[in-house]
């Protein structure tokens, strides 16, 4: 097999699960959540985090940073309000939107996964395989803006 069959295949495999995960989120009321919103309510997280600091945890400038919770205000996932601890910060945290489509992309992945070792048979050594692959060029997510 020709290494760029392989690469197409692990590619195509990818875009396949992220066109899933998005076909079923609008499915459970998340028909505006894109890609990279998902990477952004994961640097979120549970505590919140500022413009700049979202930024620095998605490899982007401040500038996009905000863009991006701009739409994510504007689609009712996220909201921004004083930091408790320090007034001059801005704090973005998750709405109950966004914590549910947090929740259910992670229940979503679980399915996706299940259906996969049903289909494909030892998907964990292929996982583990992947993974290392990964790791030999220092592999990171990055959303695609």
């Amino acid at each position: 097999m020709p290494g760029w069959v392989a690469i197409e295949a692990i590619l195509r495999a990818g875009s396949a699960a992220i066109d899933e995960l998005h076909r079923r989120l609008a499915e459970r009321g998340h028909p505006d959540a894109r890609p990279a919103h998902g990477y952004a309510f994961q640097a979120i997280g549970a505590d919140g985090t500022t413009a700049s600091e979202l930024g620095q945890r998605l490899g982007v400038t401040k500038q996009a940073a905000g863009q991006m919770v701009d739409e994510l205000a504007r689609l009712g996932y996220v909201t921004r309000g004083p930091d408790p601890s320090d007034g001059r910060r801005r704090l973005i945290t998750l709405t109950p939107r966004g914590i549910d489509c947090l929740r259910a992309s992670a229940d979503i992945f679980d399915e996706l996964l299940a259906e996969w070792r049903a289909r494909a048979g030892d998907v964990d050594a292929a996982i583990a395989a992947l993974d290392a692959l990964a790791a030999l060029y220092g592999g990171r997510l990055r959303p695609i803006w």
